[in-house]
């Protein structure tokens, strides 16, 4: 349920009406956007009366939110929705560019790629220390030491760290040194994690599993938001088909729809999206084209000596062309890029 408020409603109102669905027990969220202020009820609706909540002072009017996803719902906030996190921005005419290695594998490697991601223009930067690994005698990341040398390079070039967190009682420590939180695509329904990750009061970065439907994504994004944490961004890394030249297949299709049905910003992830290198640049052109809200991509000093993943990455010069032809399209659309 959606309680909308009048124009001229006060503090005192919204806090009446809030604290009257906690009373409910319902969870409530207090939307407060540039033409109107909301009331999202979420929980179970049987124990409340519509008309009851009519009748308070500063309501304008109550409205069911009828789409399974509550809070990511454009029923409840039909604006972009814009995150920002140090100086990366995604959403509402900012493009956000992420880039960096799959794995972070020494000082000297992140390093050099956080100086060149800067050095072309983009404000995130991307480094697993925690690896999920099909084999389990592939390499696993360098875990904590690995997060302080991502802390490392945000120190250094101000970048915002994103980097991911496989389970729950590592949370805490990823926080501890990340900026944004990432969801890999095989924990996209690990709803515990996704609920840990909401309590944490960073960032997160949801990727689409490569089987999940359009609305099971968007209900994984309900966990964290209903555990009171906004700032979710949707990173679409390609799905599962019957094609057999590219890694996945990367829909560009996510892009409009999801802009469509949902305020959160739309991140495309181009390298697993293709799994070529010589696919990225062209495909990540293609995705800003198409309304993308920030492209994350992988990049490395020399890709035929990563640790993992480097058929996918580019290296430093090609990330550098991907950004200035990104950049024109970005412009031509009248967005920020970078």
């Amino acid at each position: 349920m959606i309680v909308v408020m009048e124009n001229s409603c006060t503090d005192e109102q919204i806090e009446r009406i809030a604290n009257r669905v906690i009373e409910l027990g319902m969870k409530s969220h207090v939307i407060r956007g540039t033409e109107r202020t909301v009331i999202a009820a979420v929980g179970d609706e049987r124990k409340i009366k519509v008309e009851s909540f009519e009748s308070y002072p500063g309501v304008s009017e109550v409205l069911p939110i009828l789409a399974p996803y509550k809070m990511a719902s454009k029923e409840v906030r039909p604006e972009m929705s814009q995150i920002q996190v140090l100086n990366f921005k995604a959403g509402r005419g900012a493009v956000g560019a992420i880039g960096g290695p799959c794995s972070v594998e020494s000082e000297e490697q992140i390093m050099a790629c956080a100086r060149a991601v800067k050095a072309a223009g983009a404000t995130g930067l991307r480094g697993g220390a925690f690896k999920p690994r099909t084999s389990p005698y592939s390499f696993q990341g360098m875990k904590e030491e690995g997060l302080k040398l991502l802390a490392m390079a945000r120190e250094e070039t101000g970048l915002a760290i994103f980097t991911e967190v496989m389970s729950t009682e590592d949370v805490e420590l990823v926080a501890k040194y990340a900026d944004v939180l990432q969801i890999g695509a095989r924990n996209m329904q690990n709803y515990r994690l996704l609920e840990a990750v909401g309590r944490s009061g960073r960032a997160v970065l949801l990727k689409r599993g490569p089987s999940a439907s359009m609305e099971e994504w968007l209900l994984a994004a309900e966990y964290i938001l209903n555990e009171g944490n906004p700032n979710v961004m949707l990173c679409e890394r390609g799905i599962r088909t019957f094609e057999s030249h590219t890694r996945f297949t990367l829909p560009l299709a996510t892009i409009p729809y999801l802009h469509r049905k949902t305020h959160l910003p739309v991140i495309m992830d181009p390298s697993h999206g293709t799994g070529h290198s010589y696919m990225v640049t062209d495909m990540a052109v293609a995705c800003v084209a198409a309304g993308a809200d920030g492209l994350i991509v992988e990049m490395h000093p020399n890709p035929e000596k990563a640790m993992s993943d480097g058929y996918q990455s580019l290296d430093f010069p090609q990330f550098e062309d991907m950004m200035q032809r990104c950049r024109v399209v970005a412009n031509a659309l009248g967005k920020q890029f970078g």
